[in-house]
């Protein structure tokens, strides 16, 4: 069996699906390969459920402080089973939206494992992978195994867990993300490696459960990729909340017992152990590049990241790689947006590469964290001169309003030009704000549009604003 196509998507992901809508949309036969699950991990074990778990401790946290707002809640509890299924039940829907999605766009799926045998042609096989359960159902209609001939091949095959040597997760004590999202049962405790959005947000949501839970990060700082100033503040907090954190240290050795962990962390100047029911390991992702045959077609690889030309293109004409195999940032929006960007490269539409200072970075624990832009360390290291604007969340009536005055927004300003260089948020709903300035960055948008834009009151959006005016000594609510 052989069947022609314009494109051929391998990995059915958020980059991958959304490459092949848009080269469907543009007039390629197109057809996606996919093993396990449309949607990729984003949404079927990543983004979406993780954000349904996140809800649910969301919420059983304001039944705790009910009588901060002057409400009554007694006998409060949680079902541990019924808040996985809930975020089972939504990741399911989402993914049976896909389908429907590539059925409409008459997007043909093939089920299986791709292998590129040559420029021009994909082999599918039967899959091999084990999928992780519970597994939503392939859907109705797929192709089956067979050998593919595709003018453009896009490699979208996204990312798995990073594993340390000698600490490989086994599902029961030591988990990835995957355990992390159906925990059977609550565990009482929970040893966190990697202080990075995974790790934080699931070290966010066991503690919101009750669970004690600690915290290790190998660099000086949380949060790593964020503002220093706001992983700062976003720390506080989470020490306030009961979180233990310690920074500058490693996981040196781990020691299972029956039904727990003991890890030795080591600083550099000692080493302390700590003993949890659960240890989630959260050190980041690799690509999926392995067994693709691209080492045999002469794609330029660096350090397990295919090398594009930032609009797609490798090296071997005709061959493509967009999201997380593309490097880094491995965000499902950057790999939706590249696959936008590489379908219409091959249509021949005027593109140019994405920058990827304006991809915003979200991380949705308690408090929220959102930014985009450079740092203002990065900023300063880059020779600008910079003005930098302020505001809290306390100098703001809807953020008092709603019970959650911790927070703060920060802006960074080239001094010369008046050019936003970044933004970084903490506090409540940041990750629904910080797409405002993302839209000033793209804008080219400086400082005298947003002074004279006017926000909505009352919104917690006039933080935005405030923070822009304090960097030019214009604040009028602090």
């Amino acid at each position: 069996m052989m069947s022609n196509y314009d494109v051929i998507v391998i990995g059915g992901g958020p980059g991958g699906y959304v490459a092949a809508i848009r080269a469907a949309q543009l007039g390629f036969k197109t057809a996606v390969v996919e093993r396990e699950h449309l949607g990729g991990i984003c949404l079927n074990w990543g983004c979406i459920p993780t954000k349904a778990l996140l809800r649910s401790a969301e919420i059983y946290h304001y039944m705790e402080n009910a009588k901060d707002y002057g409400l009554v809640a007694e006998k409060i509890g949680f079902d541990a089973a019924a808040i996985v299924q809930r975020s089972r039940g939504v990741s399911g829907r989402l993914n049976g939206g896909v389908g429907m999605l590539l059925k409409k766009n008459k997007v043909d799926v093939i089920w299986g494992e791709a292998t590129l045998t040559k420029p021009g042609e994909v082999v599918v096989s039967a899959p091999k992978k084990e999928p992780m359960q519970p597994q939503h159902p392939a859907p109705k209609g797929t192709l089956p195994a067979g050998t593919y001939q595709a003018k453009n091949i896009i490699v979208a095959t996204g990312a798995r867990p990073r594993v340390l040597p000698g600490i490989e997760p086994d599902g029961k004590l030591i988990w990835t993300y995957f355990e992390a999202m159906v925990p059977p049962t609550m565990p009482k405790s929970v040893l966190v490696m990697g202080s990075g959005a995974i790790g934080i947000e699931f070290a966010s949501f066991y503690r919101t459960m009750g669970a004690e839970v600690t915290v290790v990060e190998v660099l000086p700082q949380i949060l790593p990729v964020e503002d220093a100033e706001i992983a700062g503040l976003a720390r506080k907090r989470f020490e306030k909340q009961g979180i233990k954190i310690i920074t500058g240290a490693k996981v040196a050795k781990v020691e299972k017992g029956a039904n727990s962990v003991t890890a030795t962390i080591d600083d550099g100047k000692g080493t302390q152990t700590v003993t949890a029911e659960r240890m989630i390991s959260a050190v980041g992702v690799v690509g999926n590049v392995e067994n693709l045959g691209l080492e045999k077609l002469g794609v330029k690889m660096d350090r397990g990241i295919i090398v594009t030309d930032g609009l797609g293109r490798t090296n071997v004409p005709g061959i493509y790689a967009i999201g997380d195999v593309a490097g880094p940032p491995m965000l499902a929006h950057k790999a939706e947006h590249e696959g936008v960007i590489c379908v219409e490269t091959i249509k021949g539409l005027h593109t140019h590469p994405m920058d990827k200072n304006k991809i915003p970075g979200c991380t949705y624990c308690n408090p929220q964290v959102a930014s985009v832009g450079l740092t203002e360390a990065k900023a300063k290291e880059q020779g600008y001169d910079i003005r930098v604007g302020r505001f809290p969340f306390v100098g703001n009536g809807k953020a008092i309003a709603l019970g959650e005055p911790e927070g703060l927004v920060k802006t960074i300003f080239d001094k010369k030009t008046g050019q936003l260089l970044g933004a970084h948020m903490v506090g409540a709903e940041v990750t629904e704000l910080i797409q405002g300035f993302v839209i000033a960055m793209n804008l080219e948008t400086t400082e005298e549009e947003l002074i004279h834009a006017v926000f909505p009151h009352p919104t917690l959006s006039e933080t935005m604003h405030e923070s822009v005016l304090d960097a030019y000594g214009r604040a009028i609510h602090i």
